[in-house]
């Protein structure tokens, strides 16, 4: 609810503040006494754009500010909540103008976006203007009108739920099946090269391996001479040297006795004896081990091609690095096949979603069919009652096959304003004052099952006089027992029904005319609105028929 308006050198008003009661604050005054211009201030802290040109004295800023109860709106909390604003008892939206045309927006004291603005004033207020009607003719207006009376909300509510789950579902499938696409189109080049593999059965650092038994292999006889010579001259020549060795040590071991160190030296030498020993011992061995095999050098040769082969064709280095590149293409090849079975178990998931949102959106479609008739009867009836009584809506709903993001129905109003039983789309037929009137009979159709924000109607009267006015005025002020409404009015009629009547005026102030406004008490309400009736000076008649609207 708006509990305060506070302007501030904006336009002609220097700076008034507006306190509005909770059910029908109806605003009159002379034509150009400034209610549009009290119309715009408030639209700029609804989001609307502004320039340097609303400045009144253009050497201070302009400040416009709103002041809300939030109550038990939810949707607002959510985005204070998302929007990392504190919740407190009292919203304010602030807008402030520079002399250069720069504007700020603030939401409790923390700047904002425009668009931050916008959403959250949306939530708060629903500016109806004389030509502000486009939203009728949209579809999406209309269908939340038929799903508010039908009160679908908690079967949408679980049918979004239903329908963005088959949407992730269908999306993932679609992936799965693209992905199986692309395995398909180069599974037989991934067999080919894990075949290739496969097939020459490569072992850990093999080629490695190879490489060292091939130089081994190749110089095999140069190897076996040098051990035999080296076997050779350690124990098998004419003095071998380890013979000459234990030759030495029999000789130093008689003179032992004579010198300190010589007892370390024999224990040095007849340790260099038993390595010797086992040295010669292990060059035989080795000797023995070593063989030269044209065939083995042959297979080496051979098999070090094909992996030297493959090396290059995939651009590594090791044997190592071609078996993880064997075991890449294995799992490439298994997720082929277990690809299938993943796609089979999401196509069945998305069935079952697909189902059960069908299921739901046939509930929501038999709620809407339901309330169809309903829905026009009583617009119909309210139509008539504001002056149209030619006028007749109709609900068309056509059923398909594809589901939406809202069932599966395609909601369209169709309007005749002259009993012809030619139903046109209402954005083609209806003319503006038309189209006020009837979003007028709608939203206080609505406003009975959902809780609409406030709701502010400017000049959307026009055209209408006598029964018809009062009627609207009648509509407003039902509506305005469950919610705040703000109406700007030329009629009589319908400032007869106002709870709290403000009156926009100007006045003269030093040279300069400023736009004033004030709440008027019950006798200057009876003035006023016999002075809407019949002029500056109304007649004894003019007041006692204002005074007859104010009981009413």
């Amino acid at each position: 609810m708006l509990t305060k308006l506070h302007i501030q050198n904006y336009a002609i008003i220097d700076e008034i503040e507006i306190y509005f009661s909770s059910k029908l604050n109806i605003i009159t005054g002379e034509t150009g006494a400034g209610k549009s211009i009290v119309m715009g201030a408030l639209n700029l802290i609804l989001g609307e754009r502004a320039d340097s040109g609303v400045l009144l004295n253009t050497e201070k800023k302009c400040f416009i500010e709103g002041f809300f109860t939030v109550e038990d709106k939810q949707a607002v909390k959510e985005f204070l909540k998302a929007n990392d604003w504190d919740e407190e008892e009292e919203l304010v939206l602030r807008r402030e103008i520079n002399a250069n045309g720069k504007s700020r927006a603030f939401i409790n004291d923390s700047p904002a976006t425009l668009q931050q603005l916008k959403v959250l004033a949306s939530l708060l207020v629903d500016l109806h203007q004389q030509f502000d009607t486009l939203e009728l003719g949209d579809s999406d207006f209309q269908r939340e009108v038929v799903d508010a009376l039908a009160a679908s909300q908690s079967s949408l509510a679980s049918y979004q739920t239903q329908y963005r789950q088959w949407i992730q579902a269908s999306k993932a499938l679609n992936e799965l099946q693209k992905k199986k696409a692309d395995f398909n189109k180069e599974l037989d080049y991934h067999q080919f090269l894990f075949d290739e593999l496969n097939e020459l059965n490569f072992s850990s650092n093999e080629l490695e391996d190879l490489e060292q038994e091939l130089k081994l292999l190749t110089n095999s006889e140069g190897i076996k001479s040098a051990l035999s010579k080296v076997h050779f001259e350690l124990k098998e020549s004419e003095q071998p040297l380890v013979q000459s060795i234990k030759q030495f040590i029999q000789q130093l071991n008689a003179y032992a006795s004579y010198h300190a160190q010589l007892p370390a030296v024999i224990e040095r030498l007849q340790s260099a004896q038993i390595e010797l020993q086992d040295i010669a011992g292990e060059l035989d061995s080795i000797n023995d081990s070593i063989h030269f095999d044209a065939e083995r050098i042959e297979f080496i040769n051979e098999r070090l091609a094909n992996g030297y082969k493959l090396l290059k064709k995939h651009n590594v280095h090791t044997t190592n690095e071609l078996l993880q590149i064997q075991q890449d293409l294995e799992q490439k090849l298994q997720a082929v096949l277990q690809v299938d079975d993943t796609i089979l178990a999401k196509e069945k998931e998305c069935n079952n979603l697909l189902k059960e949102a069908n299921k739901i959106a046939e509930r929501i479609s038999q709620a809407r069919l339901k309330e169809t008739p309903v829905l026009e009867e009583k617009v119909n009836q309210l139509l008539h009652q504001v002056g149209m009584p030619n006028a007749r809506l109709k609900v068309q709903i056509t059923v398909k096959e594809q589901l939406n993001e809202w069932g599966k129905d395609e909601i369209e109003f169709l309007f005749d304003a002259n009993k012809s039983n030619r139903f046109e789309p209402i954005r083609k037929v209806a003319s503006g004052g038309e189209l006020s009137r009837l979003m007028l009979c709608i939203k206080s159709l609505v406003a009975q099952s959902i809780d609409l924000p406030t709701l502010i109607f400017d000049e959307i009267d026009t055209g209408i006089s006598g029964e018809a006015a009062k009627q609207v005025g009648l509509i407003m002020k039902n509506m305005a027992a469950k919610r705040q409404i703000i109406c700007i009015t030329h009629q009589p009629q319908i400032a007869g029904k106002a709870h709290q009547h403000f009156f926009v005026y100007k006045e003269s102030k030093g040279n300069a005319i400023h736009t004033n406004i004030r709440i008027l008490s019950q006798e200057e309400r009876i003035t006023a609105i016999a002075q809407m009736l019949s002029g500056e000076k109304p007649t004894a008649a003019a007041l006692e028929n204002a005074r007859e609207m104010v009981m009413q």
